[in-house]
């Protein structure tokens, strides 16, 4: 059977970095096996969900590359949940119950004190049809379980293998609220049966009681259960969840920092798998490597440190043709390509270069701390043209006439050149500046 894999978010708010995590493997997992990656929406929250975070969650896609090949969305797909959920009740899985919430707490709140498990005690099963009309004569309105079989269910999974869950420890899970909607759960199962998923890979905080669950649902509309793989959830450097941290993860944020796409790709796509974390220049290049029997059971760091630094050595190697998209988009459209190429190795984001194109064009203020040093340097320096030597003779000239050495003799002229103690090579930036400008910045002049 074709691959096919699905993500599946809800667009009630905009992607994080543990969306991007689920959905980078699932779209890796389906390119590498040839097979299809479908994008759902799963938005029957209809008092959260909003078409703006649908377009949003869209864009956020699309700038880290991870195109779609399929897209539907919940919402279009109402009427087929009827028919599944009608289904369940004529095979009497599925069972009204008019308990409210408060008196299912206090349900639990007695087994608790018995030391019981919480598990519903089916007894709207106990219900006559009589029973039944007259709650509803009271204006109660059922909400729908499913009914679980007492029993074992099994299933290997991808990442951590061999699981089993005892249903009789489980509670009917409640599939249709009173007001008639769907739960994730029932419209899960039914869109991955109707659209052939394969393979559910998401992450463990759906709980392996719920993937037991979804497969009797599975079972019971006759149709084979995907294979799943559940991955482990990222932790923040202390080791605590993301949950609290997601505004500051979200792909918006990490773009407006300067963040590149294959950065936070190639990131995601290695932690927690023991394998080294590397720059990629493009989302191919980390299909051989993908293998999800890679990753351990452990809850994996996410260190934005650590990403920013990738970033930067991404940065480092990426030709200014590859650079010059995100330049543009940022408005810098006029970067001198001889610029991005000298500057690259010193930036940890693409804006970053505007500093060394403003040291390179002007007007630059220079720090001039001795003047007398400064003019001597001045008067040695060559004609043009001048070339990636041009700096070691020019030095090598003040040196010898001033007795300088070291940093002694390297600090004051970059901090005349560019006003900064730090920066590209000189010997590359020197060419760029140019003699005329060198010149002036040396005599203490803005140019």
């Amino acid at each position: 059977m074709a691959v096919r894999v699905r993500f599946a978010p809800s667009p009630t708010g905009r992607l994080h970095v543990g969306n991007i995590y689920i959905a980078l493997h699932n779209w890796l997992y389906a390119r590498k096996a040839g097979g299809e990656f479908l994008l759902r929406l799963d938005d029957t929250d209809r008092e959260r969900s909003t078409e703006d975070f649908a377009n949003g969650i869209k864009a956020d896609l699309e700038w880290l590359g991870l195109k779609w090949d399929l897209f539907d969305r919940q919402s279009r797909r109402l009427s087929i949940y009827d028919e599944a959920a009608e289904r369940l009740r004529e095979g009497r899985r599925l069972y009204p119950c008019y308990e409210s919430a408060e008196e299912l707490g206090l349900k639990r709140k007695v087994q608790l004190g018995q030391g019981k498990p919480p598990i519903y005690d089916r007894a709207a099963l106990k219900l006559s049809d009589a029973d039944r009309a007259k709650l509803e004569a009271e204006g109660r309105r059922p909400h729908w379980r499913f009914k679980l079989e007492p029993r074992n269910i099994a299933w290997n999974d991808l990442i951590r293998g061999p699981q089993q869950v005892d249903e009789a420890s489980q509670s009917d899970p409640v599939l249709i609220r009173e007001d008639g909607s769907y739960l994730y759960t029932l419209c899960s199962v039914v869109d991955d049966i109707e659209f052939g998923i394969t393979q559910v890979i998401r992450g463990a905080d759906h709980g392996f009681s719920n993937t037991a669950t979804q497969i009797q649902i599975f079972e019971a509309l006759g149709a084979a259960a995907p294979t799943f793989a559940h991955l482990p959830l990222l932790v923040d450097a202390a080791g605590e969840g993301l949950s609290k941290r997601l505004g500051s993860l979200s792909v918006g944020q990490m773009r407006e920092d300067g963040l590149e796409p294959m950065a936070i790709s190639a990131y995601l796509a290695k932690i927690g798998t023991g394998d080294p974390i590397a720059p990629a220049r493009a989302l191919a290049d980390l299909l051989p490597d993908h293998d999800l029997s890679r990753f351990g059971k452990s809850s994996p760091r996410f260190d934005p440190g650590e990403l920013k630094h990738l970033n930067a050595k991404l940065l480092h190697h990426l030709p200014f043709e590859e650079a010059r998209s995100h330049l543009t988009a940022l408005g810098l459209g006029d970067i001198d390509p001889a610029v991005w190429d000298v500057a690259r190795a010193n930036v940890e984001k693409v804006e970053d270069v505007a500093v060394w194109q403003s040291v390179v064009k002007g007007p630059v203020k220079p720090a001039i701390a001795d003047a007398a040093f400064a003019a001597k340097a001045a008067e040695l320096l060559p004609p043009e043209p001048w070339n990636a030597e041009t700096w070691s003779a020019w030095t090598n000239a003040v040196k010898t006439a001033t007795g300088r050495k070291g940093k002694e003799l390297f600090m004051p002229l970059r901090q005349a050149l560019t006003a900064s103690d730090h920066g590209p090579e000189l010997k590359l930036l020197l060419p760029l500046i140019g003699r005329e400008r060198a010149l002036k910045r040396l005599k203490g002049e803005t140019a």
